[in-house]
C-alpha cells in the first residue's frame, strides 16, 4: 500500500503540527493496511501501535477509537466538509452552497485520498462494527452541517424544518454519488486493470467522484417533482 501524500495546506503548517499530522497519518495508513490484510477484529490495538512505534497514549491523542482510525479517510471528508461550510460565505441558494463546499472539500483532500477512501469503504462494507460506526458518524455530520447553517442564516432548525432537510438531502446526494462512483456507473473513461483495495483509486479517481457529486445534486429538483404516469 502506498503512503499518504501531504496536501499543500498541510505542508504549510508549523513543524509541530506537521509532526502530529505525520503520526496521525502513519497510524491511519498502518491501520488500513493491517485491517485489510488481517481483518479489523483480528488486528489488536497493540499490533497497530507497535507497527507505527508509538504508545497507546499517543494513539488516543490522535483517535478516539480503533473504529475511528479504521475510518480515517471518511472522517477526513466529514471534517473537511464541515470546515468548508463554516469558512465560506453563504450567498444564494443553500443547496448550491452545500454542493460547492462538498466539491471543495473533496478537491482539498489530496491526490491519494480517493485510494484511501475506496479501501476504507471496502473495509466498512465487510465489517459490521465499522458499518454501524459509519452510520452514526453520518448522523453526527448532518447535525454539524445544520449547526453551521443555523449560524450563517440566523435560523433555528427547530422552527424551520428546511435546514434539517437540507442537511439530510446533501448527505443523501453524497451517498448516491459515492455509490455510483465506486460501481463505475456512467463512467466512460479508460478502464485500467482493477487493483486490490488499498491501491485502486476507483473509476476516474476524485475527478470522476466530483462529477458524480455534481450530477447527484443537480438531480435533486427533478427528483422532488418526479411523477408516476
Amino acid at each position: 500500500m502506498t503512503t499518504s501524500t501531504p496536501t499543500p495546506a498541510e505542508r504549510a503548517l508549523p513543524l509541530r503540527e506537521r509532526k502530529k499530522l505525520r503520526t496521525r497519518r502513519a497510524l491511519a495508513d498502518a491501520a488500513l493496511r493491517l485491517f485489510l490484510e488481517r481483518g479489523f477484529q483480528e488486528t489488536t490495538l497493540d499490533e497497530l501501535v507497535d507497527a507505527v512505534e508509538v504508545s497507546k497514549r499517543t494513539f488516543f491523542r490522535m483517535y478516539e477509537s480503533k473504529e475511528d482510525v479504521a475510518m480515517a479517510a471518511e472522517l477526513e471528508l466529514w471534517d473537511a466538509y464541515v470546515a468548508e461550510v463554516a469558512g465560506c460565505e453563504l450567498h444564494g441558494p443553500v443547496l448550491d452552497f452545500l454542493r460547492e463546499t462538498l466539491v471543495a472539500a473533496i478537491t482539498g483532500l489530496g491526490d491519494d485520498w480517493d485510494r484511501r477512501f475506496l479501501a476504507t469503504r471496502g473495509l466498512i462494507a465487510r465489517t459490521p462494527a465499522l458499518w454501524d460506526r459509519s452510520l452514526l458518524r453520518s448522523i453526527t455530520v448532518q447535525s454539524r452541517l445544520v449547526n453551521e447553517l443555523e449560524t450563517k442564516l440566523g435560523i433555528d432548525s427547530r422552527d424551520d424544518v428546511r435546514l434539517r432537510l437540507l442537511g439530510e438531502v446533501s448527505l443523501a446526494a453524497w451517498r448516491c454519488a459515492a455509490k455510483n462512483w465506486i460501481s463505475g456507473r456512467g463512467y466512460d473513461g479508460p478502464h485500467g486493470p482493477r487493483e486490490k483495495l488499498g491501491r485502486w483509486k476507483g473509476p476516474g479517481g476524485s475527478t470522476e467522484l466530483i462529477h458524480r457529486v455534481e450530477e447527484a445534486f443537480h438531480a435533486i429538483p427533478d427528483s422532488l417533482t418526479l411523477t408516476a404516469t
